[in-house]
């Protein structure tokens, strides 16, 4: 990971994704995208077939949810299961450090859920103002 010099208030492992040659930008780049963030959490409860997991995560295209999968996949996050059945049955779960990942996330969505009308009352009084 590249360093850079940090400032008083950013931690060095802050600061190393500041930099734009760190690996760990192109993760996060990758796990905080909207869909792998609905993604994730929709798996936090165990695995799911691909017809689940899209009609579970509300407005995803099976092309964005196939994309986001590979992604995540290729990540380490989700594991991809097939069974040897005909025709084959593939699920998607977590790996166990996708749900270590989904249990950080999990203060980010619970802020979320507690602070949206405030964030929404936040942009009509930005929207009013000329």
């Amino acid at each position: 990971m590249a360093t850079s010099k940090a400032s008083p208030t950013t931690s060095s492992a802050v600061s190393g994704l500041l930099a734009g040659d760190c690996p760990g930008r192109t993760l996060l780049s990758h796990v905080a995208s909207r869909w792998a963030v609905l993604v994730l959490t929709a798996l936090r409860d165990g695995p799911l077939r691909f017809h689940l997991l899209r009609d579970g995560v509300g407005g995803i295209s099976e092309k964005m949810l196939s994309q986001t999968l590979r992604v995540l996949c290729r990540d380490g996050l989700v594991l991809r299961e097939v069974e040897p059945t005909t025709p084959p049955k593939v699920s998607y779960g977590l790996t166990p450090l996708g749900k270590e990942l989904v249990r950080k996330l999990q203060g980010l969505l619970d802020w979320i859920t507690l602070r949206t009308d405030e964030i929404v009352a936040a942009w009509e009084r930005h929207d009013r103002t000329p």
